[in-house]
Parts: structure tokens; sequence; C-alpha cells
């Protein structure tokens, strides 16, 4: 009997990547096969996805499977979360897709709570409370580009609509449904009378699916081209509820940090916490696997020092960055990293220095000293979550799992460490991947569920363990 091998389609906000998976000798082993560079363009003052050049791209990434042998059995496509398109009746894309960090959704806030207030919506959905959610992209296009709403026929998360591509069928996955703050924690399907009240048009939203579920082979144009044919399968297509599957022990023992361009730090919950303290903190209650509740911060993450290291021409690696903070760990100042002066800054270190100008700290010039800022307020921010965390959920957490790129950034799970008093747990790097091939796995009977699963990637990837060395400041 040949060897079954899995495609994960890992697609980020920078990055691209095609993993191929598979059991050897009862331990996961992981491929990447292709990696593509991605992020938003700029467009008459837009910022935008190339879902076409995207979507060349996942196909070159399935080229490479036939011409190395390696025919998965299935494969699954994540992304990051918010982000959409509307379909016309001829399946066409209607309009521009807009990344969540284009400017369009300024204000819409307020229009949505002209209509319900904050803390209704709160109640209702048990979503965190960020501009840029599906819920305000869809008010500004009501607001602005009200024909297109009136064409659209189908409404598709990005993983949804490439997956659309592939196969010729439409099929809506629940994890990143929950995204869009459109959706019941109750009934884990589309708020329809949410919908009624925002006057969306209710009927372009398919019903919810669960990971796991077929979405079918591959059309013909597909298999030509690519030289083989495989099941589709949704995994939990939000790529933090596939890096949280990934979390190498059972959630109760620990709360996580998907470490990378974001940092989404919570645990696992078996019912959504909707309540005003909830909402007060910025938790939210998005969708995981088998109707977990992944409860979580969303906070700035490496995003800031990705953009610092940009501006530097990218002379820096991370490691460098991460040594250069280090040598000036006693530099002072702090910033609250999920000020919105962070989000899309034309320049990431003046932000920091205006930032720290305003509030009469001293100003970083230096690189590390702006990465050990970068590092120390994220640290400091991470401190602050685990204690509203541990407040509202009423549960202690004895570590903290950082999962998925930012889990190798020795320096901050030090610091880490040290902001939190808590043991932290560093692993897997890949975790988004990881969880992307689980669920495909445990759908073709490779794993019995998710806690034979997660015992097998504590046995297969190496995990760092940080101890607290009390002297934070």
């Amino acid at each position: 009997m040949g060897q079954n091998y899995y495609l994960a389609v890992d697609i980020g906000a920078s990055s691209g990547r095609h993993i191929l998976g598979h059991r050897e000798k009862g331990k996961m082993v992981l491929e990447e096969i292709y990696r593509f560079e991605n992020g938003m363009d700029k467009q008459d003052g837009k910022l935008l996805w190339n879902t076409r050049r995207l979507f060349e791209e996942i196909v070159n990434g399935m080229e490479k499977c036939r011409e190395q042998g390696k025919i998965p059995v299935s494969m699954s496509i994540d992304t990051w979360a918010v982000d959409y398109v509307l379909l016309d009746k001829q399946d066409q894309v209607l309009g521009d897709t807009y990344g969540y960090r284009d400017g369009r959704t300024l204000g819409m806030d307020k229009e949505v709570y002209r209509i319900l207030p904050e803390e209704r919506l709160y109640e209702r959905t048990g979503i965190q409370k960020q501009v840029f959610n599906t819920i305000y992209q869809l008010m500004a296009v009501k607001q602005q580009m009200p024909e297109l709403l009136e064409r659209a026929e189908t409404f598709l998360m990005l993983p949804d609509y490439f997956q659309f591509l592939l196969t010729g069928n439409k099929v809506s996955e629940y994890t990143n449904g929950t995204s869009t703050q459109l959706v019941s924690p109750v009934d884990k399907q589309w708020d329809r009378g949410l919908m009624d009240m925002l006057g969306y048009p209710k009927g372009m939203f398919l019903p919810l699916q669960m990971p796991g579920t077929l979405v079918g082979s591959l059309k013909e144009e597909i298999r030509s081209r690519v030289g083989f044919d495989c099941q589709v399968t949704l995994c939990a297509s939000h790529d933090t509820a596939s890096a949280v599957m990934a979390m190498p022990v059972a959630g109760d023992e620990g709360c996580y940090i998907s470490s990378g361009t974001w940092s989404l730090m919570g645990t696992e919950l078996s019912e959504a916490i909707c309540t005003p303290e909830g909402r007060k903190s910025n938790f939210t209650n998005e969708g995981g696997y088998e109707y977990r509740f992944r409860y979580l911060k969303n906070i700035m993450g490496l995003w800031m020092i990705q953009s610092v290291r940009h501006e530097q021409k990218d002379a820096y690696s991370f490691a460098r960055l991460c040594e250069m903070a280090a040598e000036c760990s006693d530099f002072p100042s702090r910033v609250d990293v999920n000020d919105d002066s962070f989000l899309a800054p034309a320049s990431m270190t003046e932000a920091i220095q205006e930032y720290c100008r305003k509030t009469g700290q001293k100003v970083p010039a230096a690189v590390g000293e702006i990465a050990a800022v970068i590092y120390q307020s994220l640290a400091q921010s991470y401190g602050q979550t685990v204690k509203e965390l541990e407040t509202v959920t009423g549960k202690h957490f004895s570590r903290i799992h950082v999962i998925g790129g930012g889990s190798n950034a020795a320096y901050l799970n030090q610091l880490t460490a040290d902001a939190t008093g808590k043991k932290v747990y560093a692993g897997p790097k890949e975790a988004t991947a990881v969880g992307n091939l689980m669920a495909q796995m445990i759908q073709n009977g490779e794993f019995a569920g998710l806690s034979e699963a997660r015992k097998c990637v504590f046995e297969s990837f190496e995990i760092e363990s940080y101890e607290p060395q009390g002297r934070w400041k």
C-alpha cells in the first residue's frame, strides 16, 4: 500500500506555502514543496488582494506534487480571517476584493451601532470589536456601493472561494465564518435575524459546514493542469483555528498564543462567554474545531517587527533583531501594541517613535531600541491579557503554548515567561499547516480524533520550554 500524502495550502497575509504531510513510524512528517509571496496591492488608494494571482499560485504549488511524484489523497486551504468575495449569478467576483487593512471601514462601526448597540451585538455574537471585521466591511459596501449587494448571489470567505475555483462546489466553512461577527454562538449558524436588521441580503450566505466536510474532487481543467485528482476537504480554514488544533496538549491544561503577523492569545472553551466583562476586555469567541470556542484576544503581533525589518530593507534577520533587542533590553519605553496607529502606518518606526514622544517616554532611535520596545511591549501585553483571561474565565493557567511562526523567537518567548510568570512551551512552528493536515487526516481515518492527533503532534515536533526567571520590570 502506498504512502498517503495530504496537502495543506496555508496562505498568510505576507506569504503562502504548500506543505505535504504524511505519517511515518507513527510521527507526522512535513515537507514544504512550494512558497510564494503575498501582500495587499495598493491601487488608487485602496488595499486589495489579487485573488487571480493567489489562485494561480495555489495551482502552481499543486503542480509541484506531480513533479515530485507525491500525489495527495486530499488537500485543503486556510487563510487569514474576515476577507471575502461577493459573486454574481454567473459566479463572477463583484467589485474589488479588499484587504482588511483598507481604510473604507472607518466609521462603519458607528453605522452598525446605530442599528444595534455594541453591547447588544457582543451579547448576540460574542465576537471582539475590530473595525475590519466583515460585518463592518459589508456596511461599507452598503453605504458606498449598495448596487453590489443588490447583485450579490453568493458570499464566500477567501478559502471557500479558492476551493470553489478548484472544485466548482460552493461550501462555507464554520471557523472562518465566525470571524465575520455575523454568526450565532448558540446555534453555530449565520444569524439571519441580524442580517435582516443590518440590511444584508441573507440569501447570499450558505449554511456553515464543519472542518472535515468534503468539498469535492478537482474540476477537469484543474486535473488536466496539475496531473492528478484528489479530494478537497474543509480544514479549520481560519488559520488561527488550524493553529490552535495543533496545540500539543489538551486546551484545558493551558492557554495559547498563536504567534505570527497577529498574536492570538486565549484558551479553548465548550461554551461562548458573551458577558460585559469579556466585551470590555475585548475577548472574542471564535469558532473552533468540533465547535470548541477559541476564547481569545487579538493582539497586534509580529507585524510590527516585520514592518520595521522591511523599513530596514530586510538588512537584518529576525534572529539578529532579537539579538539587537536583547542588547537594548534596559531601554525603558513601552507602547500599547493594540493602538490603531500601528495597524497600517506609512512607517512603523516613526509610529513607534511618535507614540513614545506623545506619551512622554524616551524616544528609541537605534534599530535595537525599536526592536526592544516592540518585543517588550508585546510581552507586557501578553502579561496583561493572561490576567484578564484568568479573571473572566475563572481558570488558572500554569503554562502558555506559543504556536506558529513566532514560536522560534527565543528572546520573545523568554520575555513572555518573565512577563506572565508562567512556563512557556514553544512549538510547533508550522502550527497552522499542521492543524490543516490534522483535519484532513482525521477525516481520512489516520487519527481517531483530535486528542490522538494532538498527542502525535507532541511526539512529532520539537517543543522548547522556557521558565520564568523573575526579572520582569
